[in-house]
This record gives C-alpha cells, structure tokens and sequence, in this order.
C-alpha cells in the first residue's frame, strides 16, 4: 500500500487554490494527481478538514458483523456450513455475502474448521514386491 501524502503538502495545495490558481496548476504545481487535489479542496469546503484518512483497516466488516448473532447460531446447528449460512442469509435476512466474507467473519471469531486425524483420507495402498 503506498504511503499517505503529508498533510503539509494537502494544505499547501488547498492554500494555493484558494489563492486563486485552479486545482490542475496547484496539482502539477505541488507534483500530486489532479484527482488528489479535487478531492482535498472538496473536502475541504465540505467538512473544514483535509487531513489523511486511515489507510489499510477493514471497511466492510460491520456489514456482516450485524447479523453475529444470526451466524453464530446457525453454526451452533450445524457446524461447517458456509454456504448454507450465506443462503440462509439471503432468504431469510435479504443480505448477500460471499462465501469468502463469511469465512473471514468466522476467522475474527476464531471459529475455524480444520480437519481432525480421524478424519483424514485413507493413505496410499502399498504393495509389497516380490523378493
């Protein structure tokens, strides 16, 4: 992930724009993107802040964090069923989540499915050779 721009570079392009230079020359001016510099006077005149939002943190968790209490249950039913909570989450509740977004739900719970010995495939059949 790359590195956030300073917020010292942010307010001297918001300041450069609102001494009247356009927000492309205080772009190329300040050698950030245009889009950047779009964004930032926009927030700016929005909200009064242009300081750097938090980078790398999960965004989309709550979503599915809201329906805990319906997925933990059903896995008290039955235990290793992604799919069959996900379409349960779909009839039942309208919510559509992929199969990959309920593991990792169940991976912050720490409610992981690993094989057990008992359970493992047969190995390879041998066969002993002739002397």
């Amino acid at each position: 992930m790359t590195k956030s721009i300073s917020d010292d570079r942010q307010f001297r392009v918001i300041a450069a724009v609102d001494a009247g230079l356009s927000r492309r020359a205080a772009a190329e001016r300040f050698g950030v993107s245009t889009g950047s510099a779009i964004r930032w006077v926009r927030e700016w005149r929005e909200t009064g802040s242009a300081r750097a939002k938090p980078q790398g943190r999960d965004r989309r968790s709550q979503r599915i964090e809201a329906y805990r209490t319906v997925i933990l249950m059903a896995i008290e039913e039955q235990v290793d069923s992604t799919l069959e909570i996900a379409a349960m989450l779909r009839t039942d509740h309208g919510a559509i989540f992929a199969a990959s977004t309920i593991w990792r739900f169940l991976d912050r719970h720490a409610m992981t499915f690993k094989k057990n010995g008992a359970r493992e495939r047969a190995g390879a059949v041998r066969r002993c050779r002739a002397a």
